[in-house]
């Protein structure tokens, strides 16, 4: 391995950052020029787009006519506290866990909202709950795809139809990339800079039929802040889903929304998203599958994801190591994909075990990976004859 050549093909783009994501391909800043820039949010053209966004993305997504879509501050984290601080309280309520933002919602609950009758369920890095376990007549709390562990919900097969709780579900990884059941999900969110490679600091909130019926007949016991409140007078703030949004967003981040969305509508829609997260998913399947120092993290193919993709070293040299030098090692390789300006901020999660995270969602092209394949061989290769050295 260490003498392997530097490779002369260098990815056209080397953005594999896992949020925010790499801009859909042809992007230019030209995209943004019919932006309603210095104009209220509430001014007519302001109004139209913000209500465009919401219609392209219920257009996109197949969100079915009864739902209702908002667009809220704070990003895919501001739309999941909304729902939990809203929700939550009026039954026991089981919290979902397998990475690191998942185990962010099992502190507010127990934590932070300090919720009487709360359950668990947590797995490691690389594997998930068993489903099975769960109890859907309470309110459930889950990341779809974690974007810190690679690792996504299969289906939803096992969440009834006929549940008596609200399903709240996390899924700014998977939107756009993974199929989503809506008839199970009583309450998705998202962001716009994952797999529509958007701008941060908006979220999506996306509320069932279910989910409107208990905001109108429940009031939790703490106080909600102003961009919490989706009620007034026990009544649904219908405003809030028809682009008027709780605080002032950036017209210049809708503009490019709304750009995502019409480009995802030209290549094809829903099924041509995924299709492109697939095919990426596959450049590196099939580098993982030649090389036997390298392995998924998430190692159960049904759970394993298309978009943010976390491998590890399995090099037993490397296994042998503390796990210091592991983080070490991962790190010394992404630096140097990042000194050669072949892969941008592919690092693993600081919480994550050593290894790396590749994002390889529908705005990622499919010749940028396998063009970044032999210098990921190359650049471990590099960090293992330093290795060597160092012993």
């Amino acid at each position: 391995m260490a003498n392997i050549s530097k490779p002369d093909l260098r990815p056209a783009n080397p953005r594999f950052s896992s949020g925010p994501c790499a801009k859909r391909p042809g992007w230019s800043l030209q995209a943004l020029e019919d932006a309603a820039l210095g104009r209220s949010h509430r001014a007519k053209v302001g109004k139209s787009k913000l209500q465009q966004a919401i219609d392209e993305t219920r257009a996109l997504l197949g969100v079915p006519a009864t739902y209702r879509i908002g667009i809220v501050p704070a990003s895919d984290t501001g739309a999941v506290e909304m729902a939990m601080w809203s929700l939550l309280g009026a039954r026991g309520t089981d919290v979902v866990a397998w990475e690191s933002f998942g185990s962010g919602w099992v502190t507010d609950a127990v934590k932070q909202l300090k919720l009487a009758d709360v359950r668990k369920f947590e797995a490691p890095y690389g594997e998930i709950v068993d489903f099975a376990e769960i109890d859907f007549d309470r309110d459930v709390v889950f990341t779809w795809n974690g974007t810190t562990s690679g690792v996504k919900v299969p289906n939803g097969d096992a969440i009834p139809a006929d549940r008596a709780g609200l399903t709240i579900c996390d899924a700014t990884s998977a939107a756009f990339a993974q199929d989503l059941p809506w008839d199970k999900l009583d309450v998705v969110t998202f962001s716009w800079q994952k797999v529509m490679g958007g701008e941060a600091a908006h979220g999506m909130l996306i509320l069932s039929p279910r989910a409107v019926e208990r905001l109108e007949s429940y009031s939790p016991a703490w106080p909600l802040p102003k961009i919490f409140r989706m009620t007034k007078g026990g009544k649904l703030i219908e405003g809030i889903f028809k682009g008027e949004t709780i605080n002032t967003p950036s017209m210049l981040c809708v503009e490019d929304y709304l750009d995502a969305l019409q480009w995802g509508k030209e290549i094809g829609g829903l099924e041509a998203l995924k299709a492109r997260a697939d095919a990426n998913l596959k450049v590196l399947e099939d580098f993982v599958a030649a090389n036997d120092w390298i392995g998924f993290l998430a190692k159960r193919p049904e759970i394993r994801s298309n978009t943010s993709v976390c491998l590890t070293f399995t090099d037993p040299d490397l296994v042998a190591q503390s796990e210091d030098a592991q983080n070490a090692f991962a790190k010394g390789v992404a630096s140097l994909l990042e000194k050669e300006g072949v892969a941008l901020d592919i690092g693993a999660y600081r919480d994550a075990p050593a290894g790396l995270r590749i994002w390889c969602g529908a705005t990622v092209e499919a010749t940028d990976l396998e063009a970044l394949m032999p210098w990921l061989a190359w650049a471990y290769a590099q960090q293992k004859g330093e290795l060597k050295k160092a012993a």
